[in-house]
């Protein structure tokens, strides 16, 4: 471990590598990771542990906060921790993935210099490496708007997280197995809610007043449905994007993606079942929380609110009724809607296909044909010392191939800095698919059944739609995206269903400039771990 001189050079380090952002605050932390023994659904297991908690300890931070959080790794394993959802804004170095960080070994520590620049919204944090996802090791990120930028309602009583997700009873390093033979994993064992399962966790709001619930979906395998029992809720902000405030009953929240409700109580003071149920699954999970009115005497009763399973038709419909408040300040006092998004137009298509291939006869997973492997070396570092053999831009077509044949690779796409492109999703399986691309908010311009071609487009919203950085595609439709590459780096795009992202549905987007400029990618870290070919060279002084 590095003693307090080496942690406080580290600090004086961030600070003079984020001079440019010297008037915005810092905020401090310290991880320890440790494994420890969890119960989720009553059965004990090997959790991991963020300073002793599960779900880990969450961030809150204003609006272009600088984030300093020095990472602990007290596993027997490599950990990295990636933030789903924050933009990384010119500095892909610190994204947490494989592919632009090494990972932080067993006994040492790491220093993460991130800045939440031009963000507000609901994210979560996770671990990226080895199938850790499954054991825990999350948490959320809440990044509120500056004080004088106003939001469009009220300030809440109260603002509560909810991270909710499958589980499996199996640790996971069993599970890992299961990947690396070749073979699907098992089904869910169960839901749970904050770490816990049936009725283990309670949110206590008072009768009459207004409260928000930040909801993630933190697990590896299914979507979920969203309900409080006799409540609606008021959906305010998908991923960083205030919605118009439409009511739902229940809501879909798909694998990777965040969303914030308003809440009122204003039903009889008892206890009410908040709940989170499977979607799109023959065998339905439930889990349940207690939304508990301080002055009820009376606990959870009747049955467990029923909503949508296997139909597809609802869900599509209401993530078409998503929509983005145009009037509305983002992080910044300009409305929503001045930036026109729909006026301009791509200079490139680019579309996706996810497909489940047997590769040497065993389970992988692909995008356009190509099964994603880890290269011995993050490709950012290889990218920056220029180290040769690592990875080749264009390892991946940027249109799925016409034949079925897959194969191996690590698969990097090249885009240049400011393109505006267009990105098909096209899902040939019968699954829902859920896609996350790091480092970007874009705008989710249409999804349909079938094959997108180019008269696809006249179906497409573009006015108002949401800005997010994770969407879905269902089964056997498309899914179409606008997205300004405006931030230079090496970025994911990958599968948010953990064993197809394990197994390969995965590649990285290289977006360069040939500026080499720091206005438009911040220089690498002093404090960059180096490993493959990257060991044994040097960072930079100051």
């Amino acid at each position: 471990m590095g003693d307090n001189k080496h942690l406080v050079c580290c600090f004086i380090a961030c600070i003079l590598f984020l001079g440019v952002n010297g008037e915005n605050p810092y905020r401090f932390f310290t991880w320890k990771v440790t494994y420890g023994d969890v119960y989720p659904l009553g059965v004990k297991q090997q959790g991991i542990l963020i300073n002793g908690q599960f779900p880990g300890p969450h961030i809150d931070a204003v609006t272009n906060d600088n984030l300093i959080i020095s990472v602990y790794n007290y596993l027997n394993e490599p950990f990295l921790i990636s933030w789903n959802g924050v933009r990384q804004w010119r500095n892909s170095w610190q994204d947490g993935a494989l592919g632009t960080n090494c990972p932080i070994r067993p006994g040492k520590n790491f220093t993460y210099v991130l800045q939440v620049k031009d963000q507000i919204g609901s994210f979560f944090y996770f671990p990226s490496l080895l199938f850790h996802k499954a054991a825990g090791g999350y948490g959320s990120i809440r990044v509120w708007s500056r004080p004088k930028i106003p939001v469009p309602y009220p300030a809440p009583a109260g603002d509560f997280w909810v991270l909710a997700g499958d589980w499996y009873k199996r640790n996971h390093y069993v599970l890992r197995r299961f990947l690396d033979s070749g073979h699907n994993l098992p089904f869910p064992d169960g839901l749970i809610i904050n770490g816990r399962g049936w009725n283990g966790y309670t949110f206590t709001v008072d009768p009459g007043r207004t409260y928000r619930f930040r909801v993630s979906n933190v697990g590896t395998a299914v979507s979920i449905n969203f309900r409080i029992q006799g409540h609606m809720l008021k959906l305010i902000e998908v991923e960083g994007s205030h919605t118009i405030q439409n009511m739902y009953s229940s809501f879909d929240i798909h694998l990777g993606q965040s969303c914030s409700f308003l809440v009122t109580a204003n039903q009889v003071p008892q206890d009410y079942y908040v709940v989170a149920s499977s979607r799109f699954t023959r065998r339905v999970l439930t889990t349940t929380a207690v939304l508990h009115y301080s002055n009820s005497n009376k606990g959870v009763s009747g049955p467990v609110p029923g909503a949508p399973t296997i139909q597809i038709a609802p869900s599509v419909m209401q993530a078409r009724s998503i929509r983005r408040n145009l009037t509305a300040s983002g992080p910044r006092p300009n409305p929503q809607g001045s930036y026109h998004y729909g006026m301009i137009t791509p200079s490139r298509t680019i579309m996706l296909s996810n497909s489940a291939p047997y590769i040497n006869g065993k389970q992988r997973y692909a995008v356009n044909g190509v099964s994603y492997v880890p290269a011995d070396t993050p490709l950012k570092l290889a990218d920056y010392f220029k180290i040769p053999g690592v990875f080749n831009l264009g390892s991946i077509p940027t249109w799925p191939p016409s034949g079925s044949n897959a194969y191996f690779q690590t698969s990097v796409m090249a885009a240049n800095f400011r393109e505006y492109v267009e990105i098909v999703f096209q899902n040939w399986e019968n699954t829902v698919q859920s896609w996350h691309i790091d480092g970007y908010s874009f705008f989710v311009v249409g999804m349909e059944g079938g094959q997108w071609t180019p008269a696809s487009r006249k179906s497409y919203n573009l006015r108002d739609t949401v800005s997010r950085s994770t969407t879905q595609v269902y089964p056997r439709s498309w899914t179409a995206i606008y997205v300004a590459l405006d931030n230079v780096g090496m970025w994911n795009i990958r599968s948010e269903d953990w064993a197809r992202q394990y197994l390969g549905q995965q590649f990285y987007l290289r977006v360069y400039s040939p500026a080499n400029s720091w206005r438009d990618e911040l220089p690498i870290p002093r404090n960059a771990l180096l490993c493959g070919r990257a060991r044994g060279r040097h960072t930079r002084p100051f």
